[in-house]
């Protein structure tokens, strides 16, 4: 890996960890554990069971990547808090995950504005041990260091935004969750799949990477995908073409919705079906 990537992660402090810090996580993974059952999507339990990731405190990195790089060829590496564009770029391209170290405190359960250990390991490593959705980081990574120099950053975060943070998944069970930032937060748990509040809309790539997001509330908006193959074939190709096309558009805002959605409503049961918004 090259010396600029290099100089921005740095050996996980495994003794730094407080009681306090290891009773943080505990709270953590159990109250998750009780909510993401028939919430999160089968290939994040997977991951999570394959990881045999620890409910009793903060995991170590290196005990992790034993697993990790074995399933998928991805490591974890931790950073001392937000790296810059191209470095993020650059380690997702050399299947990197770049994690904070450190955890929130007890005052912060369910609301984080910078990612912490507990959102980086349980939220979004299980689903590296996917193949498909582990290619998929690679290839948004690679995309990302192609993108830098076409002041397209903001169309590219906010697709990472619509699906790695914030993600719905359409299964034969229903919507299920895949986002790191849902998975790790009990509010957003239960509010991205029961409130009758926000859109679900069919995800679109253009229509993604049009479309404003909040940070400091829960999501006015999620973008739902068939499956993770469908997401990485949307997405694998040369986006320059796309972002020439959106320079001619205006940004949507958050909660809008436009008349060619294709808006997902429950039907019966389970089940979610896709119609179209009259506007």
């Amino acid at each position: 890996m090259e010396q600029r990537y290099l100089d921005h992660i740095m050996k996980q402090p495994c003794h730094a960890y407080t009681a306090a810090d290891h009773a943080v996580w505990r709270t953590l993974f159990a109250t998750q554990a009780g909510i993401l059952q028939g919430r999160a999507c089968k290939e994040f339990i997977a991951g999570l069971h394959g990881l045999d990731m620890a409910a009793d405190g903060i995991p170590r990195f290196d005990a992790l990547n034993e697993l990790l790089h074995a399933a998928t060829g991805w490591r974890i590496v931790a950073v001392p808090g937000l790296v810059p564009d191209d470095v993020f770029f650059g380690l997702l391209a050399n299947r990197h995950f770049p994690a904070s170290w450190w955890i929130r405190k007890p005052a912060q359960m369910d609301y984080l504005q910078e990612p912490d250990v507990f959102h980086d390991i349980y939220g979004h490593v299980p689903l590296l041990m996917n193949p498909i959705f582990a290619d998929y980081m690679q290839a948004y990574g690679e995309g990302g260091l192609r993108s830098n120099c076409l002041n397209s950053l903001g169309r590219l975060a906010r697709l990472y935004w619509y699906t790695v943070e914030f993600g719905l998944i359409n299964t034969a069970e229903g919507l299920r969750i895949y986002g790191s930032g849902i998975l790790s937060s009990k509010g957003e748990s239960i509010y991205s799949l029961e409130s009758a509040a926000p859109n679900r809309v069919q995800f679109d790539l253009q229509r993604v990477m049009s479309t404003r997001y909040r940070i400091d509330s829960f999501q006015k908006t999620y973008f739902v995908i068939d499956s993770f193959k469908a997401l990485f074939e949307a997405t694998e190709a040369d986006l320059a073409p796309i972002y020439r096309a959106l320079e001619k558009t205006a940004d949507i805002g958050a909660e809008a919705l436009l008349a060619n959605d294709r808006v997902l409503q429950r039907g019966t049961g389970d089940g979610w079906q896709s119609t179209r918004d009259t506007g």
